[in-house]
């Protein structure tokens, strides 16, 4: 009887283990210039926006000037989305677009867990000229 209860609850698990698997959806510290950027789910794909960076940090009211498009320069950087379209999953998603304020470009980009608080961040102007970055998980 025991072996039975055992035997059920380890294909249980093996059922549930899925759901217990590293998620992106956090926040999530940039190499460069004390980037913060808050992952979440927005439908079916990832998106992120940026919540701090030593550049917000010194003028909270920073404005995305180097925005491609004029219309946007006068918006604050704090809670732009930089990060959208990312479809897949469950360790690597890809289709998405990643916002640079520094330099006001889109780029394609691809995004890969690595371990439950390391995520790549691919960014490519055209294949192969690509960039990662390595972000680790804040919370």
């Amino acid at each position: 009887m025991r072996l039975r209860l055992f035997a059920g609850i380890a294909i249980a698990g093996l059922f549930c283990a899925p759901a217990l698997a590293a998620d992106p959806v956090g926040l999530w510290q940039t190499p460069s210039r004390g980037g913060q950027v808050e992952i979440s789910k927005c439908g079916a794909s990832l998106c992120g926006r940026l919540v701090s960076s030593e550049g917000i940090k010194a003028d909270p009211n920073l404005k995305d000037v180097n925005n491609a498009n004029a219309s946007l320069r006068s918006r604050p950087v704090k809670g732009v989305t930089i990060l959208t379209g990312f479809s897949g999953g469950p360790k690597e998603w890809s289709g998405g677009s990643i916002y640079n304020a520094e330099d006001g470009k889109t780029y394609s980009g691809s995004i890969t867990l690595d371990g439950d608080d390391t995520l790549k961040l691919r960014g490519c102007v055209v294949a192969p000229l690509c960039k990662t970055q390595t972000w680790t998980r804040l919370r």
